[in-house]
């Protein structure tokens, strides 16, 4: 399987979506249930005031953090996601999502948590980077950054663990890791901005 060498285009996802209304069976399969749990008990507070989740897909994650988060954002590049993540949270008046293909495109305003789970490794090294420099434009002091990875063999620009590796070491003069998990299929880091304190 070749890689990728550049940044995934929408066309991409937009390619997946027009198979499959949920193309990685994000609301049905056990490995993404487990995932998602992982993610909320891997949370270092108990509510956040404001949430940006990149790469929302169809919302199932979104709603999960809406239940821990004031307001939550989320993002994506495929409206066919966006439309049925709508949908699933229309009930919710505190969450919103939005069409953004990121690092090029990102929200105004500050977020105390970021998520970014099974998104870097779509970027190349050069687009992680200024990721990097987006999350550090808009995340809180004390804020946290949650990265998962797949980190099976793919065909994208990154692995997952040279995509949060990557992450983690761009960000490194002020996100400081306070968790690592992983298992058999996938990896869980998190992250707090502690700017002023890292050499």
């Amino acid at each position: 399987m070749s890689r990728f060498t550049s940044s995934l285009p929408p066309s991409y996802f937009d390619g997946q979506y027009a198979g499959s209304a949920d193309p990685w069976q994000l609301a049905t399969s056990d490995y993404e249930r487990e995932k998602y749990a992982a993610t909320l008990a891997a949370l270092p507070a108990p509510r956040f005031a404001s949430a940006v989740e990149v790469g929302c897909s169809i919302g199932v994650l979104t709603r999960a953090l809406a239940e821990r988060c004031d307001a939550v954002l989320g993002l994506d590049v495929v409206d066919k996601a966006l439309e049925q993540a709508r949908d699933r949270n229309k009930d919710l008046a505190h969450v919103r999502f939005a069409r953004a293909q990121v690092p090029g495109e990102w929200p105004e305003g500050t977020f105390d948590l970021i998520v970014l789970s099974e998104v870097v490794y779509f970027l190349d090294p050069i687009d992680v980077e200024r990721l990097v420099e987006r999350v550090k434009g808009s995340l809180r002091p004390g804020g946290t950054i949650v990265l998962v990875h797949w980190t099976g063999v793919t065909h994208y620009p990154l692995s997952g663990d040279e995509a949060a590796e990557l992450f983690m070491a761009t960000g490194h003069p002020f996100l400081r890791a306070i968790h690592h998990g992983a298992t058999e299929a996938y990896r869980l880091d998190v992250l707090v901005n502690e700017p002023g304190d890292r050499a």
